[in-house]
C-alpha cells in the first residue's frame, strides 16, 4: 500500500523500502482481517496466515484470490479450512493454461458460467476496497514512520472505511 523502489549499487536494480496492507474482505467490501507487511513481502506470502486469521473470525464459503495467489499450497491450505478456493489461473506457460483451463471455451461457447466463475467476479469488491482505503481514508499518502505508526495510520482508516461500509448496507 505504501511503498517506494530505491535504486541500488553493486548490481541490485531496486529494493523496496516500506509497508504493504493485505487485506481480506466480505462481501459488500467489509474488510474482516489485515495484515501489515514489508513492501518487499510478495502477496501470496501473506495469503495463508490471513486465511486463517480470517477463518477464526467468520464463516466462509470461498476463498476468491487472482493469478498471483496461484500456488498448490494455498489451494490446500483453503481446502484444510474448509473452503472451496477459487484462484484465478497463472499462466506459466501457454501449455499449462491449455490444460488447466481446455473446457472453459467449449462451456463459454454455448452460454455456460461456471459458478465459481461468477463468483470469481465479486474480486472487484476487494480492488474498490483499496481503492476507497486510498483514496477516501487517508491510505494513499502515509506521513509516520516505524511500523507500530503505520499501522496505528492504516487501521483507523479501515474503522472508518468499515463504518462506512456498513452504514451503506443499512440504507
Amino acid at each position: 500500500m505504501t511503498g517506494a523502489a530505491v535504486p541500488q549499487d553493486k548490481g541490485h536494480t531496486t529494493s523496496w523500502i516500506g509497508y504493504k496492507l493485505h487485506i481480506d474482505a466480505a462481501d459488500g467490501g467489509i474488510p474482516i482481517s489485515c495484515l501489515l507487511t514489508s513492501a518487499s513481502l510478495h502477496d501470496s506470502q501473506a495469503a495463508i496466515p490471513l486465511a486463517t486469521m480470517t477463518a477464526k473470525r467468520v464463516t466462509s464459503l470461498y476463498d476468491l484470490m487472482d493469478a498471483a495467489y496461484d500456488t498448490p499450497e494455498i489451494g490446500w491450505h483453503s481446502y484444510l479450512l474448509g473452503h472451496v478456493p477459487i484462484i484465478d489461473v497463472n499462466p506459466r506457460g501457454k501449455d499449462f493454461k491449455e490444460e488447466r483451463c481446455g473446457g472453459a471455451r467449449a462451456r463459454n461457447h454455448v452460454g455456460h458460467v461456471h459458478p465459481a466463475r461468477r463468483r470469481y467476479g465479486e474480486r472487484s469488491t476487494v480492488e474498490r476496497l483499496n481503492a476507497g482505503l486510498k483514496d477516501s481514508f487517508g491510505a494513499r499518502h502515509v506521513r509516520v514512520r516505524g511500523h507500530a505508526k503505520v499501522h496505528c495510520h492504516l487501521m483507523f482508516g479501515i474503522l472508518a472505511l468499515t463504518v462506512d461500509r456498513l452504514m451503506r448496507l443499512l440504507t
